[in-house]
């Protein structure tokens, strides 16, 4: 699910750095580099030391024949299901699990976890029936009314929480299959005044509803070879670990509701007119987005709601859940994407609310991310791939659910623009993590959301050379980890245990995968691997030592001291330039005193209020600029011009803007003399300058140095150093470089690759004022800028001025 707020200061957390097992405690060598060792599972017959699945990996199926009658008037799922179960596990079972998400929502049946409360000196009187409801039963969550057999004979169950367990007339050997069936109702709430991820919205304008139905019925736990039974409580946070299986569902709801589900309609021929059903035909071979549902149907179909029903029937192969939304409000648009010769019909629904923006760039994005994930990981292997604006931002299998409206007037801000296109990346590269590469997110949620953030930022990179991503690039992280040691916590802490969510699940595995890919492996190297662990584990349940064994077997390269510092630890990178000696050819010098260049500062970046500025990133990181060096990519907005809009136009100055923001430059200072050299050194190094720099390593966390040298020229040169200079003494080390002109500056990190914490501490020497991303680089607002004041959004002034 989409976080957005990802660098947020969240109060007070709790550290957890024991995970990070030392070697050699209190040395300043012998530890970051050691292999993690007893850190991760022994290898075995499931799981190898390579990192792929063993000889006798094995994982269990649920297939799934549900029937659900929707009742709009009472807000009523009733449903009713047939759940056949494959032990293909070595294990004889005597039970089962399954989870009841629903009681999420019930005062008595939820998981009972508490979270810290204060007292303030007001309170409300919705507060105190707040407190009060909470001791009562407010009638919310599951409410099961049957479970049988296959031959009708009632099943023992208990219900514990969110997990039921239901007892096995006999034991389930292995091999074996059973069948038992569950008849089930709840109350579908308000999931704007609930929260949740499902449940209706209301749209009081015009009386009617967007349902979204999600972890809406009894669903199998998984039971694997590395956890058993993964039954722990659903808290919220933490979301799911689910078994694949094969679904058959029916969804009876008002006859003007249009479906949209997991999997493919069965019978649109019952459910839709002739002239949907023309269109829809249309739209599987359309090169646009087809409406087979239309807006003006849509907007009518609001004012004369239905009172009879209909029955929408989906299938869906091999997939691990099931989710669908319903509403007679949606506008319905499709066109298909091919995957190495493969038709995947990509497909939005969206009310009249959201129609300015997802008619224009939903069903387009759906298209483009499925492509290029499909280039990083596994050939998309669904038929379907869908969008649904619901407000919202939560994935399953070939649907997810999505926010992105427009003003009443139908412009939008880039803002709403661009974090519509960013929900619906991140939201459809679920399908391959975790769906399809299935990890279990109760337990590890940066291995559903890290790893999708990190394709996100790929294909957001892809979509705009100029798209203002905020997930990926090195310095967007650097907020989060200059933060105090007790508000961290490792990313390789259970979901439940995160005090900042966004950052420690997304953004920062996201990143580090990034520095893998850019700074320290290479994207050959990065791009081959990562596409290994995609292909060994699809339709798998991937553990994180599955990950990182994959990685390292796959490139040969050893990255344990990453996976030990990134992922294991709390400690920052702060490198810093200590000293600086120079050495150069002069016959006519006098031995001087080693120097430097003084002027280590930081610089502010100043703005106004006003219309709101382009969003265009103010630095550019290395994946950008490698992109737009590489002549093989082409950027969507390049491949298909009609996805230009104004801001795109905006944003390269086309529609012009007013902007005064100016960067502060850090002070100048003059060059030291440089050092004497000996007449063998004269001889040897005529022309030739040397530079010994002695770094410190102040944040803990060891990553490779990046020296810029920039001449008296204008010219520059970049020297890269990989982190295992640290190896035999973690704190501070010493590297002599040698150039052919002489510098007037030095520094660390120029295109902020390593999330360096403190930057005023990379600098030796004057830094040139220029207008490049160097001056920008010292704004150190990156693209994180808040929104102007203003009243109307730039479309808005444009179109008054244009008077169209």
């Amino acid at each position: 699910m989409r976080k957005l707020l990802l660098f947020a200061l969240m109060g007070a957390g709790i550290g957890a750095t024991a995970q990070d097992i030392k070697n050699n405690p209190g040395s300043n060598h012998g530890n970051k580099f050691e292999q993690l060792g007893t850190i991760l599972p022994t290898p075995n017959e499931y799981r190898t030391a390579s990192g792929a699945p063993g000889p006798k990996y094995w994982q269990q199926r649920a297939d799934y024949d549900i029937k659900c009658t929707l009742d709009e008037k009472k807000l009523l799922l009733t449903g009713s299901e047939s759940i056949t179960y494959f032990n293909n596990s070595p294990d004889v079972l005597t039970y089962l699990w399954l989870q009841l998400d629903e009681n999420e929502h019930s005062s008595v049946y939820n998981s009972g976890y508490q979270t810290s409360t204060t007292l303030g000196r007001a309170q409300t009187v919705a507060g105190l029936q707040a407190l009060a409801d909470a001791k009562k039963d407010n009638g919310n969550g599951d409410k099961i009314s049957k479970i049988t057999d296959a031959l009708g004979k009632p099943l023992t169950y208990t219900i514990n929480k969110t997990m039921m367990r239901i007892e096995l007339p006999t034991a389930l050997k292995p091999g074996q299959t059973f069948k038992f069936n569950i008849d089930w109702s709840y109350k579908i709430t308000d999931r704007l005044s609930v929260g949740g991820r499902g449940g209706y919205e209301y749209f009081p304008e015009d009386g009617n509803y967007i349902f979204t139905m999600t972890q809406w019925y009894p669903r199998l736990c998984v039971y694997s070879d590395f956890q058993g039974w993964q039954n722990h409580q659903f808290v919220g946070s933490g979301e799911f670990a689910l078994t694949f299986g094969n679904f058959n569902v029916a969804m009876t709801v008002p006859a003007d509701h249009v479906v949209m589900a997991t999997g493919e309609g069965q019978n649109y021929a019952s459910v839709l007119s002739a002239a949907q059903q023309a269109r829809w035909a249309t739209a599987k071979n359309a090169k646009e987005p087809v409406e087979v549902v239309t807006l003006d149907e849509a907007t009518k179909a609001e004012k004369a709601p239905s009172s009879a029903t209909k029955t929408w029937v989906f299938k869906a192969s091999n997939v691990r859940d099931f989710a669908w939304g319903s509403s007679r409000k949606f506008v319905w648009d499709a066109m298909p994407a091919y995957v190495e010769g493969k038709k995947v019909m990509c497909m939005s629904a969206y009310g009249k609310e959201a129609y300015g923006l997802y008619r224009k760039f939903s069903t387009k994005a759906v298209a483009h991310t499925i492509k290029t994930y499909s280039k990083f990981s596994i050939p998309f292997p669904y038929p379907v791939a869908q969008s649904i604006e619901a407000s919202n931002g939560m994935e399953y299998p070939m649907i997810c659910f999505n926010y992105g409206r427009t003003e009443k007037d139908g412009t939008y801000t880039e803002a709403s623009k661009n974090g519509m296109l960013g929900v619906i990346i991140h939201e459809v590269g679920h399908n391959f993590f975790p769906m399809i590469i299935n990890s279990d997110e109760r337990q590890w949620t940066w291995m559903d959301e890290g790893l999708n953030s990190f394709v996100e930022y790929l294909t957001e990179e892809l979509w705009d050379n100029k798209f203002p991503s905020r997930k990926g690039a090195a310095w967007s992280i650097a907020d989060y980890m200059r933060l105090p040691k007790d508000q961290l916590e490792p990313i390789m802490t259970n979901s439940e245990n995160i005090i900042n969510f966004g950052p420690n699940a997304y953004t920062k595995p996201a990143t580090g995968l990034n520095i893998l890919r850019e700074t320290i492996m290479g994207r050959e190297l990065f791009d081959y691997a990562f596409k290994e662990y995609a292909r060994r584990w699809a339709f798998k349940h991937p553990t994180p030592a599955d990950l990182f064994r994959t990685m390292e077997d796959a490139s040969g390269e050893d990255l344990d001291w990453f996976w030990r510092g990134w992922f294991y630890g709390t400690e920052p990178c702060d490198i810093a330039i200590d000293t600086v000696k120079h050495a150069i050819f002069d016959p006519t010098a006098t031995a001087q005193a080693g120097g430097g260049f003084g002027g280590r500062g930081g610089a502010g970046f100043g703005g106004g209020n006003g219309v709101a500025k382009p969003q265009v990133p103010l630095f550019d990181d290395i994946s950008k600029i490698r992109n737009r060096e590489d002549k093989k990519i082409v950027f969507q907005v390049d491949a298909d011009t009609t996805l230009r809009d104004f801001y795109w136009r905006y944003d390269r100055g086309i529609e012009p803007y007013d902007s005064t923001a100016k960067a502060a430059l850090p002070p100048a200072a003059a060059p030291a003399g440089p050092e004497a050299l000996t007449d063998e050194e004269k001889a040897k190094y005529a022309n030739t300058h040397l530079y010994e720099i002695t770094f410190s390593n102040k944040g803990g966390l060891v990553m490779p140095i990046i020296v810029e040298f920039k001449f008296e020229d204008g010219t520059n040169q970049i020297e890269r150093i990989p982190a295992q200079i640290w190896r035999k003494n973690e704190n501070l080390v010493t590297k002599v470089f040698m150039t052919t002109k002489k510098a007037v500056s030095i520094k660390l990190d120029p295109l902020r690759e390593t999330a360096d914490i403190n930057e005023a501490n990379n600098v030796w020497g004057k830094v040139d004022a220029e207008p490049s991303k160097f001056a920008l680089f010292k704004a150190g607002a990156g693209n994180r800028r808040n929104p102007a004041a203003t009243t109307k959004n730039p479309m808005q002034i444009a179109k008054e001025k244009s008077g169209k």
